[in-house]
């Protein structure tokens, strides 16, 4: 029999699911804040894995994927231990904002320290009370406020474990993000721990493909772990594209926006991306692309000023064109109503 999970001086037994508050620092209004933590603890022994979201408090496709994973018949088959964070920063989520009451980035706050600033102790409660007790782990993410990504994986592609994880996760497109400092995944990485970001949608609103997409992917990883029981798959996984460096193409004038090439999109150098329309003389300007790639994220406010960012554009050593039509096929995939026979593979 395996020993129970300990955290929050809170104690799960093998076989049994609890939900933890972590006690954070109050409001100014003297009200209370935790940290919410749903831990299912398998009766058999194997890796624990984390998987988190809502670190940016107005990114709210990962509060949706944990919520429906959790749900997931499957979970009660665990093998090891899951524990699932839906939201991490609840003063940001309060307040429909990416940030801390302090306007700091929890995401350049780690490992973070006990006696710092909301976002350092946020980020060391963090790190003490969920990291440091896991073997692997999941952020969840979406684009900026006013800006929507593909479905796509973020992570440290040289390390082997990493990367088998993230070819796994099945989305089209991995990027081989470099660790930022103060980073999660750059705090967890410090620590040995495998991780892959997630990255999927639009701030502050729910994307159905993108929310399907990662519950899927986080299935398939803990699959992958030896979590959850194998499957057979009824047709072939297609093989991720990898992204070794990605550029942002911006606006050259003021004015408003309207966007041409769509998410996965494959452009070429040269080719019309969008229109800034200038509406006080009515001239016109294009935004074009400067390389050929895979657009893997895109501006959705028309109102943009000289030098915003409006495209992002994945750069591949494999045909774009290959990569595009692994976009399409993905989307169809996801964006379809999931039929039983795809709902029995989360059983």
């Amino acid at each position: 029999m395996r020993k129970p999970f300990e955290i929050a001086d809170q104690s799960v037994a093998p076989g049994a699911r609890a939900l933890i508050d972590l006690p954070m620092p109050k409001l100014s209004s003297h009200t209370s804040l935790s940290m919410p933590v749903h831990v299912i603890h398998g009766r058999r022994d194997g890796p624990v894995l984390f998987v988190s979201a809502a670190v940016h408090g107005d990114e709210l496709n990962g509060v949706e994927i944990i919520r429906r994973l959790l749900e997931t018949k499957a979970v009660a088959k665990l093998r090891g231990t899951l524990v699932a964070v839906p939201v991490v920063n609840a003063y940001g989520l309060i307040h429909e904002s990416r940030y801390l009451p302090d306007r700091r980035d929890l995401n350049r706050s780690f490992p973070g320290s006990v006696q710092g600033s909301l976002a350092a102790r946020l980020a060391h409660l963090f790190m003490q009370q969920i990291v440091r007790r896991c073997t692997h782990g999941i952020d969840l993410h979406t684009g900026a406020i006013h800006r929507t990504n593909l479905p796509q994986i973020r992570a440290n592609l040289d390390d082997p474990e990493t990367e088998k994880l993230a070819r796994s996760f099945g989305v089209p497109v991995l990027l081989n993000s470099s660790l930022r400092d103060g980073s999660l995944r750059a705090a967890a990485g410090e620590l040995g721990i495998p991780m892959l970001l997630y990255e999927a949608g639009e701030a502050l609103r729910f994307d159905e493909i993108s929310i399907r997409a990662g519950v899927a992917g986080v299935i398939n990883v803990m699959r992958t772990l030896e979590m959850l029981p194998a499957v057979k798959r009824r047709s072939p996984v297609r093989e991720p594209y990898v992204a070794r460096r990605s550029s942002w193409v911006r606006a050259t004038e003021s004015g408003m926006l309207s966007t041409v090439v769509p998410l996965g999109g494959h452009v070429k150098r040269g080719d019309t991306l969008g229109v800034v329309d200038d509406p006080y003389s009515g001239v016109r300007h294009l935004v074009e692309a400067d390389r050929t790639g895979v657009v893997i994220g895109r501006l959705e406010l028309p109102l943009v000023h000289e030098g915003d960012a409006v495209y992002h554009v994945a750069l591949f050593k494999d045909d774009e064109g290959d990569v595009a039509e692994g976009v399409e096929k993905f989307q169809s995939v996801h964006g379809d109503e999931p039929s039983d026979d795809e709902l029995s593979r989360f059983d």
